[in-house]
């Protein structure tokens, strides 16, 4: 098990890089990942359930004796990101799908990558767990009410079906994975060695899986949802930053809210598109080249702050 452990901690580190690779040749060789996008929601739930398993009390224990950071960092992960979208889909003049799609990926939590890259930058580390816990958590209720306020100039949203969405492909599984983890408790540890590696692979190929099936309308649209991408999560997490700094944070408190605001669950993203926006099937495409771009920007932003925090 050790070795499965050292290949997990291995595909983690390197998702961005891993998601890059396959995500090129899922847009060159569509058809190997076709497939697995009927999966879409099924390969979120496994991945959900692997973060369930590594919650445990101690998590809740920090979120509950640092309130402030906790306050401030999920207001600037839900103000911060749903407002930029809004605002970018409206400058760009997008059409309806792709506005969608934007706005969907800015009401999404905080991504699992973000305590990867959170760690790397040398920022609070807990505070970026306690934030994606929290952020979550709350997800199945804010982010449906957030895209159908947002949402609701270009396409018709039901907040009540994306609400169910997401308690079955968020929730669920992450409840069933903290319970599994307080039922079993140190028996879990051999799964918990192997479900990161089972999560990256499940992440993989859910973006993969889009890429694939849009390739050739990447080649049209790909370009201009780029360009809005990156805005967008350059936003998140300059804004991040600046708001937490505002707010006298320190600075590594200050990293950890900046990557966690900038970081989004783009697989939730493209998971809420593919299930409840079928009439709009560019919708999926923004959370699929989020998950690209974010984690190239992240590291390049991890690599600065690490600089930044060791002086």
């Amino acid at each position: 098990m050790e070795k499965m452990k050292k290949i997990s901690g291995f595909l983690s580190a390197k998702i961005g890089i891993i998601v890059i690779i396959f995500s090129i040749i899922a847009f060159f060789i569509p058809k190997a990942f076709i497939w697995a996008t009927p999966y879409t929601s099924f390969l979120l739930g496994v991945a959900m359930f692997g973060m369930g398993l590594t919650i445990n009390i101690n998590d809740f224990k920090f979120i509950f004796k640092h309130p402030k950071d906790m306050l401030i960092g999920c207001l600037a992960q839900f103000l911060i990101m749903p407002v930029t979208a809004y605002a970018l889909a409206r400058i760009f003049n997008l059409p309806p799908d792709l506005a969608i799609g934007v706005i969907l990926v800015g009401c999404c939590p905080g991504g699992t990558a973000s305590n990867v890259i959170t760690h790397i930058a040398k920022g609070d580390t807990n505070l970026s767990v306690g934030m994606t816990t929290v952020s979550t958590l709350i997800a199945p209720i804010v982010t449906p009410m957030l895209v159908y306020l947002l949402g609701g100039k270009w396409v018709e949203v039901s907040a009540l079906s994306m609400m169910v969405s997401t308690i079955k492909v968020v929730l669920v599984p992450i409840l069933l994975g903290i319970i599994v983890h307080k039922l079993l408790g140190n028996r879990t540890e051999k799964i918990s060695e192997v479900m990161p590696a089972v999560s990256v692979v499940a992440i993989v190929l859910i973006i993969c899986g889009i890429v694939g099936k849009n390739a050739s309308s990447l080649l049209t649209c790909g370009i201009a949802v780029g360009v809005v991408v990156m805005l967008h999560n350059s936003f998140g997490l300059l804004l991040g930053f600046a708001v937490a700094k505002l707010l006298r944070l320190n600075t590594k408190k200050s990293t950890a809210i900046a990557i966690e605001v900038g970081m989004q669950n783009s697989g939730l993203a493209v998971s809420l598109a593919a299930t409840n926006f079928a009439m709009n099937p560019l919708a999926a495409v923004p959370g699929a080249i989020f998950s690209v771009w974010h984690n190239i920007s992240g590291a390049l932003f991890a690599s600065y702050m690490k600089r930044k925090n060791d002086k």
